[in-house]
This record gives C-alpha cells, structure tokens and sequence, in this order.
C-alpha cells in the first residue's frame, strides 16, 4: 500500500512540474542588464501555472545580476563574457528558449517596467492559434503617458509608428514596445540572428515578421518609469529613431522590389 501511495505522490510531484499552456511548452526570456533591484518584483510576477521555464540572460552586468537570479531559482542563467548589446543578448536569449523547445516565447523585461501579469492573456491568444505574435502595447489607452513616459519620447514614439505604418502598410499602434510574445514557427520563420546587436534589433523583428506577412495582435499594457527602469538618452534614441526610418525604408524598397536586403531575404 505504501509502494502504491508512494507512486502517487510521485506521480503527481511529477505532473506539477509540467505547467504547459493547452500543451504547449511556455518559455520566458529576461535579457538583462544591471537588473538586481527589479528583477525580484519581475520573476514573482511570473503565472508560472502557464509557465514552463525561465531564461535569464546577463549581459555582463556590473552588479550582481547573475548571482540573484541562481537565487531566486531562475534555471537557466546565461552570463555574457562580453557586453553584446541590447540585440545580441536577445539573440542568446531565443536560441536558448528555442533550445529548450520552447513552443511560445515571451520576451520580458526584467526591470519591471512591464508586468508580467499580461502573459496569461497574450500566451492564450497564441497557444489557441488565433496569432502567432502577440505585443504589449503601450499606446493603447493611456498607459504610456500614465505610467511617466517622457513627452518627447511619446511624441517620437507616435511620429516613428505613424512613419512606418505607411511605409509598411500596417496599423499597428507601435512598434517599440519591449514586452513580445512570439509562436516557435515565428521565431524559425526570421533570421533574428543575421540582425543588429544593438537597439535597432526590435524593429527589425518586427519589420521580418511582417514582411514574412504574419499578423501581430496587440494588448493594451500598462508601463512604469522609474529611476531603476531601463531607459536609452537623447542621442542614442536619436541614432534609433533614424535606424528605425532606416529599416522602414528598406521595407518598402524591399516589397516593391527594388532592394533586396539580407534581412529579410537570408
């Protein structure tokens, strides 16, 4: 009776430890940097009766990211030897979660500007097969200016979106949002790899994934900024403004065939 009882129990220890989401295997990414004092408040935000795993990837942080992360009980905590840059800790970040066959990944910034409450809402629109992109909007409603985003950042935020709906023949209500839910068939379908290292890398993901003429769903996401939320200056948001017309532009060249840039052709 004992062996019985025992089988049991280890039965269903075993079945707490598989959370899948209509059976299929969720996956959160953290790419991180200097994120000790926010990533606590992150990670116990995390549904994890959805969530299957946790990848945290530091990119050389100068505090103790790493450690507290092995701590908290992230599973899988990736340091970078060498800072690669906001694009280039993603790219560790999904090869990782894509590793780990991961079905649906979500990208979540650990510096708690956005919570992690919405993954349970944009991982079922996913695992239900209703889009295969899910992105936390930050226009949607009034959370941007709510939550503190800076007047001139909103007003560059509105003019870049506005740019490349017409460039790109979209309607999205941004394109500069951190908080990214992607389907495994998204991620295999664009060679994120062959993009920037730099900040620039989000927009090119979407830009693939549009042109690859996959549909993005948005939900509206409350942001906060803080002195501890990760933020760029006025002279690198400046060089990612122009990337982003950039990337724009080569868009629509590529789409009426005058281009052909290996971003979206590799």
């Amino acid at each position: 009776m004992s062996t019985r009882l025992g089988k049991i129990f280890n039965f269903a220890a075993n079945s707490r430890k598989v959370t899948m989401i209509l059976g299929k295997k969720l996956v959160v990414i953290l790419p991180a940097y200097n994120a000790a004092k926010t990533l606590k408040k992150t990670y116990d935000e995390i549904p994890f009766d959805i969530v299957d795993d946790v990848v945290l990837v530091d990119d050389k942080s100068s505090d103790n990211t790493s450690e507290l992360a092995k701590e908290i009980g992230i599973n899988h905590v990736i340091r970078h030897e060498k800072n690669l840059g906001y694009g280039g800790n993603q790219k560790t970040c999904y090869n990782k979660a894509l590793e780990l066959d991961a079905d649906i990944v979500v990208m979540l910034h650990p510096d708690y500007q956005y919570t992690p409450k919405l993954i349970e809402s944009m991982a079922y629109i996913i695992a239900r097969d209703v889009y295969q992109v899910v992105i936390g909007s930050r226009i949607l409603g009034k959370g941007a200016l709510k939550g503190g985003m800076p007047i001139y950042k909103y007003i560059a935020n509105r003019f870049l979106t506005l740019s490349q709906n017409i460039l790109m023949n979209q309607k999205l209500s941004e394109y500069h949002t951190g908080y990214r839910m992607f389907s495994r068939e998204v991620l295999e379908a664009v060679n994120y790899n062959i993009n920037s290292d730099d900040f620039i890398f989000d927009n090119q993901m979407l830009a693939q994934i549009c042109y690859k003429g996959y549909d993005i769903a948005e939900v509206t996401c409350p942001t906060k900024y803080f002195d501890e939320a990760s933020s760029i200056n006025v002279a690198r948001s400046t060089k990612y403004g122009l990337g982003v017309l950039g990337v724009s532009w080569l868009y629509f060249f590529n789409k009426i065939g005058i281009a052909k840039s290996k971003i979206f052709h590799a």
